[in-house]
């Protein structure tokens, strides 16, 4: 649609000088078509409001130029706030055959708010049609506006203190993301933990088991020096030290399981070994009186606690080396049948 629109310096446009050939204009007293709208529906207009105040024009021809006011420099300038300037609609289109110029359906208005409780009357709305043959000022009639506040009992209004903010009962739904991350927190830790003890913890142990088993008896058993365990309410961790160590190095040396064996039984299957009787003995009684120690609760005296340690180092020294002594006469055992 060519439609020109122009903004004028005064309230109302003055109208064009007639060239040559075209009619002198007129002032044309619109009896309809201004209008006067809340933007939101309301029964009544409340302070600060806003409201579109304007003009409808029917059937306007392609090619007319309008010519609209500035809504300034009027009586309701301090109580009227301009929010929008003015805004062309087309609300309806009209064809009239091939060749033929089209019109319009045009609606043009503003959009104010009000500050102020009141009844008015607004400011008339003009607009300057041209045409081919003249330019013709368009005056619409004003409308009436009346703002209202909201009314307060002032024989029973009473202040009331701020109110607190509204506080829903937790669901479900918003804890779940929290008790999953939970989840998956635990259960990245508990891959870290078996991780470690799978590669870390089991490569140590690996290492240990590549070193002899005296050596590894020894430095346990070293560990456990001193009169620092002898108090009766540490002895069991004393005592248990050191059988565990020795039950340890019995499966390494000699191929059963000590670990899980009571003592009867470690004993029953060492009676067929390699061990000294006199040392049998001594170590035997080391393992029944640590289990005295560990299930009857018994004390035992510092001299016999200071023996513990030599015996026990003793039997694993003794041991290795009658290990060592037969490996050595099987060599030589050997280099003798060749």
């Amino acid at each position: 649609m060519a439609l020109a629109v122009f903004s004028c310096v005064v309230l109302c446009a003055q109208t064009p000088s007639a060239s040559s050939g075209q009619r002198k204009g007129r002032v044309i007293e619109m009896e309809e078509g201004s209008f006067l709208r809340p933007v939101q529906k309301r029964d009544s207009i409340l302070i600060a409001d806003q409201l579109d105040y304007g003009f409808l024009l029917k059937e306007v021809q392609e090619g007319t130029g309008l010519v609209l006011p500035e809504f300034k420099n009027t009586p309701l300038d301090s109580i009227l706030t301009l929010v929008d300037n003015w805004k062309l609609d087309t609300l309806k289109v009209y064809k009239h055959g091939k060749d033929k110029p089209k019109s319009y359906d045009i609606e043009a208005s503003i959009r104010l708010a009000a500050f102020d409780e009141g009844q008015y009357e607004l400011p008339p709305l003009s607009a300057v049609r041209m045409g081919s043959d003249a330019a013709d000022t368009l005056v619409f009639k004003p409308q009436r506006m009346e703002v209202h506040t909201m009314p307060v009992d002032t024989a029973t209004f009473q202040l009331h203190d701020i109110k607190g903010q509204i506080r829903y009962p937790v669901t479900f739904k918003e804890v779940l993301p929290y008790i999953a991350g939970a989840l998956g927190l635990i259960g990245l830790i508990l891959i870290m933990v078996w991780l470690v003890r799978k590669y870390v913890i089991k490569s140590k142990e690996e290492d240990r088991k590549k070193e002899p088993a005296h050596i590894v008896a020894l430095r346990e058993l070293d560990k456990f020096r001193g009169s620092k365990f002898w108090a009766p309410e540490k002895q069991k961790i004393f005592y248990s030290g050191v059988t565990d160590t020795l039950r340890a190095y019995l499966s390494d040396r000699y191929g059963f399981g000590a670990k899980e064996m009571t003592t009867a039984e470690i004993f029953d299957n060492l009676k067929n070994t390699d061990v000294p009787a006199g040392l049998y003995e001594e170590v035997k009684v080391l393992f029944e009186t640590s289990d005295y120690v560990k299930f009857a609760k018994l004390t035992v005296a510092d001299e016999d606690n200071a023996k513990v340690i030599p015996t026990a180092v003793r039997f694993v020294t003794e041991t290795y080396q009658t290990e060592i002594d037969n490996e050595a006469e099987e060599s030589a055992n050997k280099e003798n049948s060749k």
